[in-house]
């Protein structure tokens, strides 16, 4: 046995001498890199054969792969993996270093000076006052005509009739006080800066202004406001309140506003205004919704929901040419019948 042991280590020594000595062969020789060669060669041919091609074709075809891939993931504790690794104070430390970087930054940057971002931003806001403007018409053009019938009760006439394309007294004031907003807001930013200015200049330390210069402002302010809107009727025929609730000034059934009358009008508007409002509240009884001051200057106010910002009727007014048929050119009404 013991011999039989000897001649088989001695047996298995020669043959790993046989191996080794036959790999420094292969090895000096080239052979070795040879066979590598031709079986790599041997396996890229096969796998690009079509043969095996159709092979796998088969088996995505019938869905084996996906049913292997399937099997082989547990959604269960990839969502559980996923989650961990989100929760994990490294993903944390990851996030905070990629909202720090000044790519992030410059991403963030372009991403809100894009064009696309802007319109869509100005379109959101514009939506929305559009949707302001047009509520409030509505809701001012059915109060005008509930005004005029309690006005009309409380007066015994019967002549009122509901439909006219001439603005009421409650839609009127809800476009002046629109304007008297916005003049508000500048008169307020205006005496802001001058009651920082005018002290200094004047070397006087106590706060506000001096009644004489803030009376002189008063009256500046009055005319200025008053300029203000002949400028406007004259321009375009419509105050920026106006022209929100989608109302306008005509004369003669014309669009175009001559300066005299603008004046004339506003000249008129405290004498509407001085006893007790009267000269407004005759828009309520009149049969065309025409107060004091309109009669004055020759003016009424009708509806021109096209030129509204929140209408969709196109814009097709135009300033009437003396000679010219106004009917040619009469603004867009809103189908209101005239009063009788």
């Amino acid at each position: 046995m013991a011999a039989s042991s000897a001649n088989g280590g001695s047996g298995g020594s020669a043959g790993s001498q046989r191996s080794s000595a036959a790999s420094r062969l292969a090895g000096a020789t080239g052979l070795e890199r040879a066979v590598a060669g031709v079986v790599e060669e041997t396996i890229v041919r096969t796998v690009e054969s079509e043969a095996v091609i159709r092979a796998l074709e088969r088996i995505v075809e019938d869905g084996r792969l996906q049913a292997a891939i399937e099997r082989s993931i547990d959604e269960d504790q990839l969502e559980e993996a996923i989650k961990r690794a989100l929760d994990s104070e490294i993903a944390d430390r990851v996030w905070e270093d990629i909202l720090a970087s000044d790519k992030a930054q410059l991403l963030v940057e372009r991403v809100a000076n894009a064009p696309e971002v802007r319109a869509a931003i100005t379109q959101q806001g514009f939506g929305l006052i559009s949707d302001i403007g047009r509520q409030v018409s509505r809701l001012t053009e059915t109060l005008d005509d509930v005004a005029e019938r309690l006005a009309h009760a409380l007066f015994r006439r019967g002549d009122h009739e509901a439909e006219s394309n001439e603005v009421g007294l409650v839609t009127r004031i809800a476009a002046a006080a629109i304007d008297l907003g916005l003049l508000s807001i500048l008169f307020s930013v205006t005496s802001a800066l001058l009651s920082a200015i005018i002290p200094t200049v004047f070397g006087d330390r106590s706060d506000g202004l001096p009644t004489a210069v803030a009376l002189v402002l008063i009256v500046l302010g009055t005319i200025f406001a008053g300029m203000l809107f002949v400028s406007f009727w004259t321009l375009i025929g419509q105050t920026p309140g106006m022209r929100f609730l989608g109302i306008r000034l005509q004369v003669d059934g014309q669009n175009e506003i001559p300066f005299r009358r603008a004046m004339r009008r506003i000249l008129a508007v405290p004498l509407a205004l001085i006893p007790f409002g009267l000269g407004y509240l005759a828009i309520l009884i009149s049969p065309t919704r025409r107060g004091w001051h309109d009669h004055i200057a020759g003016t009424e106010v009708i509806y021109d929901e096209a030129s509204a910002p929140w209408s969709l009727a196109p814009r097709e007014w135009v300033h009437h040419t003396s000679g010219a048929d106004p009917d040619d050119d009469a603004p867009k009404r809103k189908g209101r019948s005239s009063r009788t």
